[in-house]
């Protein structure tokens, strides 16, 4: 095995060309965080380097680690699951690695798995989408609480979020609502990397506070979108397959609470929603609110899978022409309560998922109740206040 090459150093003050994750700050520096230690990472199709080599590739083939396992999330580590879906147990042909399956473990039943992988350190490293109930930030909180009972160190190597980390956003979980997208107490938008959510898991939520490391960033700031980072974008999941589905997501994804279609099946998942028998009168209310930095153009649309399978769906798709003032949740409420008002057909799950989605019930019920948007979002001010205080106490970038 030979060395694989040193990410080149961007320099100072190029931040906004050149990002280096993590791992290139890892791999730079020899893996001497590892050293000596028998290795497995959690990871995905969207842990690559900034050349958009994957990492289980090129940790294989370096001498300077020892990596004895890969362990796949939700979709899977070669990412060919959809939504509720993953690949399973088995060996990687390209590294011969066994692949070990954390979807829907946790606990003791995940702590197992570490152990019989025989691996000393486990190594976290995922492109997250900036949103609550995005599935791989409660991968990584399973896996560190996992990885304590298992007595095995964590290594979180950090990767920008691609929305920025400007703010916290939303309404704040309450426990009692807690599920796969939503262990604990965190805002919608939750506006922090995974290394930041990490450290807060740790402090604030883990009974037992797992052995924890990270590796930072050099180059990102809060302010940066993906594009200002120089690095290549890859689908983290089927349905997020671009920055911009990821800049609108943590809003209309409320709309999987739905029995309207959130986009699944289309070329523009979470831009495009709709349902059979919505016509042009739910854009026009939704653009009479005036929602900074979006407009919505009626569109019309049939998915090739999931809701409307193959019926012509009427509804909206949102145009974002002003990024630093959007505020996805807000938006999606909007949306929420305009879509309530224009269309009679319009309905929860039947099983509240919108609850788990949201955090708690009062989203559903203010807006059943005939509540506007600002009555919604003004709803979850003194929670999302709490949460930002404590938040802030957690942040690696300015």
């Amino acid at each position: 095995m030979t060395a694989a090459p040193a990410a080149a150093d961007p320099g100072p003050g190029r931040g906004h060309a050149r990002v280096r994750t993590g791992f290139d700050r890892l791999a730079a520096d020899g893996y001497a965080a590892l050293a000596g230690e028998r290795v497995g990472v959690v990871t995905n199709p969207t842990g690559i380097t900034a050349d958009a080599r994957h990492l289980v590739d090129v940790m294989h083939a370096d001498g300077r680690v020892d990596l004895v396992a890969v362990f796949g999330p939700e979709h899977g580590f070669r990412g060919t699951a959809q939504a509720g879906g993953s690949e399973g147990r088995y060996d990687d042909p390209a590294t011969g690695l066994p692949v070990y399956d954390t979807y829907l473990k946790s606990g003791r039943a995940l702590a197992d798995v570490f152990t019989a992988s025989g691996v000393d350190t486990v190594v976290f490293d995922i492109q997250d989408a900036g949103a609550r109930f995005y599935t791989y930030i409660w991968t990584l909180y399973d896996c560190m609480v996992a990885a304590e009972l298992a007595g095995k160190r964590f290594v979180v190597l950090d990767r920008p979020n691609p929305v920025s980390g400007r703010a916290a956003l939303g309404p704040v979980l309450e426990r009692e609502f807690a599920t796969f997208v939503g262990r604990e107490p965190i805002a919608q938008a939750h506006g922090m990397t995974v290394a930041e959510l990490a450290l807060l898991f740790n402090a604030a939520f883990l009974e037992r506070p797992v052995e924890l490391e990270t590796v930072r960033m050099t180059g990102w700031r809060r302010a940066d979108f993906f594009d200002a980072t120089g690095l290549p974008w890859v689908p983290p999941s089927p349905n997020m397959p671009t920055p911009e589905t990821a800049l609108v997501y943590s809003g209309t994804c409320l709309f999987e609470g739905t029995n309207l279609s959130e986009g699944r099946g289309t070329t523009r998942p979470f831009e495009l929603l709709g349902a059979e028998g919505i016509d042009h009168r739910w854009a026009e209310a939704a653009n009479a609110l005036e929602l900074p930095g979006v407009r919505f153009r009626e569109a019309y649309f049939a998915p090739v899978f999931s809701k409307f399978q193959g019926r012509t769906a009427g509804g909206v798709q949102l145009h974002v022409h002003d990024r630093e003032v959007f505020d996805p949740v807000r938006t999606g409420i909007g949306l929420l309560v305009t879509a309530r008002r224009s269309w009679s057909g319009f309905a929860w799950r039947p099983d509240h998922w919108i609850d788990r989605l949201t955090g708690s019930t009062r989203v559903r019920t203010l807006i059943d109740a005939g509540a506007g948007t600002d009555e919604v979002t003004g709803s979850w001010a003194e929670d999302l206040a709490a949460f930002r205080a404590v938040r802030r106490e957690h942040l690696l970038y300015r």
